[in-house]
């Protein structure tokens, strides 16, 4: 019987070290398979066919920013993630970030809950394998500056949903309000809507996207 882990980093060099330093560990006597990916949309077709064909995926070690799959709307880790979380609800999941944007974090948390989250300049050679071996002890293990990150949000008491962190991420890419339905399932009026409760929360005084895009940075959002 092996022990499935799958590894997803856009960096090839990054793969390999995180399997040199886990075929060192041991897994319970049981022996590890790695499955190695470098983007979204090799990612996404191994984790559909592992899903067809009845083999398990026992971890998932996955960096937030990978290039997409567009096909299927996976933008990036935190797509695949969910997705692992639909066909393979048993996994534990590692997130790996070099971005711990407040809302970014707040959104991986809430939808995905992973095992794991840790921003990667809070990693190294010595320190990974621990955290591995402690989350799949069952132990839930996020870093310093995700934890950080997190208190941003809570702290501000700012009770906000899927969409209007989205909205606000797109926003601050240059998207335009009318092409924001392109790329989410509401309506323009909808939206126009979120993003006015979005400004009666962090831009209280007049101002456009621009000046809330501002505020969101300078207050560590994105």
């Amino acid at each position: 019987m092996t022990f499935n882990i799958l590894i997803v980093d856009d960096h090839p060099m990054t793969v390999d070290s995180y399997v040199n330093l886990l075929s060192e560990e041991g897994f319970n006597t049981v022996e590890p398979f790695f499955i190695q990916s470098y983007n979204c949309e090799t990612a996404y077709k191994k984790i559909v066919l592992l899903e067809k064909q009845n083999v398990k995926i026992d971890f998932a070690i996955i960096d937030v920013n990978l290039p997409p799959y567009p096909d299927q709307n996976i933008s990036n880790g935190i797509d695949l993630a969910a997705l692992i979380r639909k066909t393979h609800p048993a996994c534990k999941i590692l997130l790996l970030t070099m971005h711990t944007e407040a809302f970014i974090v707040n959104r991986v948390i809430n939808e995905i809950q992973p095992e794991g989250f840790i921003s990667k300049s809070e990693v190294n050679f010595e320190s990974f394998p621990n955290i591995c071996k402690k989350i799949l002890l069952s132990e839930i293990i996020y870093s310093d500056e995700i934890i950080k990150s997190q208190k941003k949000i809570s702290q501000r008491n700012l009770d906000w949903g899927e969409y209007d962190i989205q909205i606000l991420i797109l926003l601050s890419q240059g998207v335009k309000m009318i092409d924001i339905p392109n790329h989410l399932p509401l309506s323009l009026s909808s939206i126009e809507k979120r993003k006015a409760y979005i400004k009666s929360h962090l831009l209280p005084e007049k101002g456009g996207d621009i000046e809330l895009i501002n505020k969101a940075r300078q207050l560590g959002f994105l």
